[in-house]
């Protein structure tokens, strides 16, 4: 039985969310817990309901999707984005992975499509339609998961770096890990650090999608 998928929707038009609920209403797996009409209320209702997926718009007003979408990234790392848009330009699509976005689909694609896409992200994996990615130039596409270079880069962690990155993952701060471990902030940053190099992280949120496929948390 697969694992039920909590999902934020987020577009500026009512009708829009409606057709989604109704449409992620057909699949078991997908609960949909809160809606937000802009990307403040998208920050807010993320802190407060944790969704596993925020299925987010670009275009709205206040706050954006991508702005949004870097904010949920910073305060909830272990949040996947979706971004489900009318813009096909691969230019938002590059953007918004750079704010931290799992997957990028076009609002003309199919259900099967958006489902497929909002499985993979919940997953900590990357998503996007074809037509989007194939446009990109190669050097900003999103690197290809390799699972045997990621094996190799967890044999290259030591027990004590393992328990930490698990530590991070779950969201607790160094200070948090360093009082549970009896170990100083100091050491914990210092583990911190030497995670990021070797799994060749940018920011947390890496790391939290690192330990989450690799069944650390």
């Amino acid at each position: 039985m697969r694992k039920v998928i909590k999902v934020l929707l987020v577009d500026d038009h009512a009708i829009m969310r409606e057709g989604l609920r109704a449409l992620l209403a057909n699949y078991k797996d997908v609960d949909v817990v809160g809606e937000a009409q802009d990307g403040d209320e998208a920050v807010e209702l993320v802190n407060k309901l944790k969704p596993d997926v925020v299925l987010m718009d670009i275009a709205m007003p206040g706050m954006g999707g991508i702005e949004a979408t870097r904010v949920i990234m910073e305060q909830n790392p272990q949040t996947a984005v979706l971004a489900l848009t009318q813009h096909e330009d691969w230019r938002y699509a590059h953007s918004l992975l750079k704010a931290g976005a799992l997957g990028y689909v076009s609002k003309r694609a199919l259900g099967t499509d958006l489902i497929l896409a909002l499985r993979t992200v919940a997953k900590g994996e990357k998503y996007i339609e074809p037509s989007v990615e194939k446009a990109m130039p190669e050097k900003v596409k999103p690197k290809t998961e390799r699972n045997s270079e990621e094996l190799l880069l967890l044999q290259q962690l030591t027990p004590r770096e393992e328990e930490i990155l698990a530590h991070i993952a779950q969201g607790e701060t160094n200070a948090q890990i360093a009082k549970k471990l009896c170990l100083s902030v100091k050491t914990i940053e210092y583990h911190r650090m030497n995670l990021m190099s070797k799994l060749e992280a940018r920011n947390v949120a890496d790391l939290v999608r690192y330990a989450v496929k690799q069944g650390l948390v």
